[in-house]
């Protein structure tokens, strides 16, 4: 990753963050406290999702990290790019045991957070996929509450949200957060 502070990190922070202004976008909320958590990133139903929410963590100048599938790091010129703007690749095609990775990773760093959009892709799901909370229940670490609304054009977090271990009662909490946040295609979301 490019460090805070870098040339290249400055630059890249200015131009993506000029953009999300320049095109009517604001950020609320404050990042929750800490230098360990997993970031939810919802609704995930557009391309456009990454570049604002990286706007967004670059504007708080947190060193996100997020997971994309293999294919898009193949390319050497994008691979070097996306690795530098935090990604991590993920191939799907097999079992990488990759939640148990990402809970060792954060064991073994002093900051390390974690950006994941629990649809895990941007065509229409059924459910999230429950390996964030995994990740954040395995490592020890709260979830922030991440959000994109493109209605009201804007990104932030709502708070942060501690695991007890009971993925059913914890998602009806989550999920309740995000009643009323509209992705930029919001017949793609999830039923709720």
């Amino acid at each position: 990753m490019w460090p805070r502070g870098s040339i290249a990190y400055e630059v890249l922070r200015f131009v993506l963050f000029a953009w999300f202004k320049m095109v009517g976008w604001n950020v609320a909320d404050p990042l929750p406290k800490g230098k360990k958590f997993v970031i939810i990133a919802a609704p995930h139903t557009s391309n456009w999702d990454f570049p604002f929410m990286l706007a967004a963590a670059m504007h708080w100048r947190v060193p996100v990290r997020w997971l994309g599938k293999d294919a898009i790091f193949k390319p050497a010129f994008i691979g070097v790019i996306a690795r530098k703007l935090g990604g991590i690749a993920v191939d799907r095609s097999k079992n990488n045991n990759v939640v148990d990775g990402l809970v060792k990773e954060f064991g073994e760093r002093d900051e390390f957070i974690l950006m994941v959009p629990p649809e895990g892709t941007r065509a229409k799901t059924k459910y999230w996929k429950t390996g964030f909370y995994h990740i954040a229940h395995g490592a020890d670490v709260p979830i922030a509450l991440g959000f994109l609304d493109y209605e009201k054009k804007l990104a932030g977090f709502g708070g942060s949200f501690k695991t007890t271990g009971d993925y059913d009662a914890d998602l009806v909490d989550i999920k309740a957060f995000y009643n009323g946040v509209k992705g930029k295609y919001p017949e793609q979301g999830e039923a709720r």
